[in-house]
């Protein structure tokens, strides 16, 4: 296990230097008159992020030989489809209302171009890898109420403006001429001449800074207020939380640890009551045990990625519009953590005296992938029906299946034979009776339900205000650059989920129900439930999403996330009351 800790190490570092890596190989150095390369990338509705079409699916003009930017795999999952455009822009040559082209427009394209300004329809572009959106046209609805009224004209003129630094391209604005338009309002053929200017500034901002500019809108004093508040509110939370409960679970564990060391003192027939009465019963394996160690052994997955995914965002892997690096890390850290899966899990069922451990693996295999497997199928249908470039190409299909047949399922393997041979025995400070006892009836809100609310609660109330800005960075057009904020967000999540499992395992122990290990990674995964409501909270109040497509990518993906979430809290929950049980039962004497 310590060679594949080593390997694993050794893996990450390789992928955090190559998504470091520009994606072109360019020194990004130019004299006067080169062309640097334009790339144009995708157009989409404004308010479905997911909903991207490429950028000659409009009868823009074309360039003639339109030649395709070859494609890390990160890129492509993020729907990026790059090709050359059609204006040519070399390093330090003004360009006064250039036409690019003539186009003679008929009635197809003209209700093309009107459905997409209708639509709100945007374009993205790389210029020297600095991203350029603009809007393609403007509907004029000023003095109508009647939509049949409306005007639709196309924007035919876009204005750049690049600054530079010496021999670099340090930034890039694009900008929408308002008085240059196609009126596309009726069905008949025009004539559109798609024009450009381009003006040249210098700048003394440093090459190495150029990409500040796409992260300062996280960082302005009323959004680092906003994020502030969200962790002191977080922070009071877990203050309050962790202080109430630490202080009652300290008193009443004293007491009872007092009283049960005066009942050993006293008459040996005097009856046991509380959680010292089910001490032959607290540590009985669980139902479906095989499910159970799947379960905790892909959390423990999970939550490994994530911790190296913050590693790789704390030290600056995923600066803004570094394309489809998080996506790259996503995918081969995943891959390279199913040893860590499989370890746990097959070592868990063992501990837990299963006996078919390769089902057990195989479940491990399938319980997070294949749910994840299956949306993807569906969604990927979807898209390729919408002909987005979210629908992936054959070839990046075969690599990920490559990917997982080579490399994710053979580690999983190895981790679940060295699991298998670890021979680590579970540790229970109490022996197990032959028969187990009956659980009392309990009342309504001490049911798993009822406490999975409560638990579930809590953690996603200490994390809901920050919710919203990784909502709007993933599903919209904002940037989120402040992951040291998120990361505390993150530690003070894994600390309330804890400490809220502990408690709710306690009572529930107290109450002479030993039936705890599902309970405690239940209790612990419920806040995965509480975010996907959120997803319900933000698509009908807080975004302008809309359509099939879009709804089903939002609440497909979202929902392999939550559950993500699930297995991964969980997964916590459990550990932390596993510890805590532990501790209590091997402070007393137990015949």
């Amino acid at each position: 296990m310590k060679n594949l800790s080593t390997i694993l190490v050794l893996a990450v570092l390789i992928t955090c230097g190559a998504t470091l890596v520009r994606s072109d190989g360019s020194d990004h150095r130019y004299n006067e008159g080169d062309v640097v390369p334009l790339y144009a990338n995708k157009v989409g509705p404004f308010h479905n992020p997911s909903e991207t079409y490429r950028y000659f699916d409009l009868p823009f003009c074309s360039p003639g030989d339109v030649k395709e930017k070859r494609e890390a795999l990160g890129e492509v999952l993020n729907g990026d489809r790059l090709v050359s455009a059609p204006y040519k822009l070399e390093f330090r040559k003004e360009k006064d209302t250039e036409v690019a082209c003539r186009r003679k427009l008929t009635k197809e394209e003209v209700a093309q171009f009107r459905k997409a300004v209708k639509k709100d329809y945007y374009f993205q572009m790389y210029y020297d890898d600095l991203p350029i959106w603009g809007f393609l046209g403007k509907v004029d609805k000023e003095g109508k109420t009647d939509p049949s009224e409306y005007k639709y004209f196309l924007y035919k003129h876009i204005q750049f403006e690049i600054l530079y630094n010496k021999d670099r391209v340090i930034e890039i604005g694009a900008k929408m001429d308002p008085h240059s338009v196609v009126d596309l309002t009726e069905d008949k053929d025009v004539d559109a001449d798609f024009m450009y200017t381009v003006k040249w500034r210098e700048t003394n901002i440093p090459f190495e800074n150029r990409m500040d500019k796409y992260s300062q809108s996280s960082s302005l004093p009323h959004h680092l207020e906003i994020h502030w508040f969200s962790i002191i509110n977080s922070c009071v939370t877990v203050l309050l939380l962790t202080g109430f409960l630490a202080t009652i679970l300290m008193r009443v564990l004293k007491n009872d640890f007092m009283k049960y060391a005066q009942d050993e003192e006293a008459a040996d027939d005097q009856e046991e009551t509380g959680w010292k009465y089910i001490h032959g019963d607290v540590f009985r394996f669980p139902k479906y045990k095989s499910l159970f160690a799947a379960a905790h052994g892909s959390g423990t997955q999970l939550f490994t990625l994530t911790v190296f995914i913050f590693m790789l965002a704390l030290v600056g892997v995923f600066y803004p519009y570094n394309r489809g690096a998080l996506f790259t890390a996503l995918v081969v850290i995943y891959a390279l953590t199913s040893g860590i899966a499989g370890y746990t899990s097959t070592s868990l069922y063992c501990q837990l005296e299963g006996t078919n451990w390769v089902r057990n693996l195989l479940l491990t295999g399938c319980l997070f992938c294949g749910p994840l497997f299956l949306t993807f199928c569906f969604l990927n249908t979807v898209a390729i029906a919408y002909s987005a470039t979210a629908a992936l190409p054959f070839g990046t299909i075969v690599v990920i299946v490559l990917i997982w047949t080579l490399v994710t399922a053979p580690l999983l393997v190895l981790g679940g034979i060295a699991g298998k041979n670890s021979k680590v025995e579970f540790h229970a400070p109490c022996r197990t009776t032959k028969y187990p006892r009956e659980i009392p009836t309990l009342p309504w809100y001490r049911t798993t339900v009822p406490q999975m609310a409560m638990a579930g609660f809590l953690p996603f109330s200490a994390i809901y205000i920050e919710l919203y800005y990784i909502f709007a960075s993933v599903w919209g057009h904002r940037i989120y650059t402040i992951y040291s904020i998120l990361f505390i967000v993150f530690l003070i999540l894994l600390i309330v989920t804890a400490f809220i499992t502990v408690a709710l395992t306690y009572f529930q122990l107290a109450a002479e129900d030993h039936e705890w290990w599902w309970r405690s990674f239940l209790c612990g995964g419920s806040t995965g439930l509480f975010i996907y409501g959120y997803c319900l909270y933000y698509y009908y109040a807080r975004s302008d999403m809309s359509g099939f497509m879009q709804t089903s990518f939002f609440f497909g993906y979202m929902a392999c996330i939550c559950y993500g979430f699930f297995l991964m809290l969980g997964t916590v929950g459990f550990r932390a009351a596993l510890l805590f049980v532990r501790h209590i039962y091997k402070s007393i004497k137990c015949e």
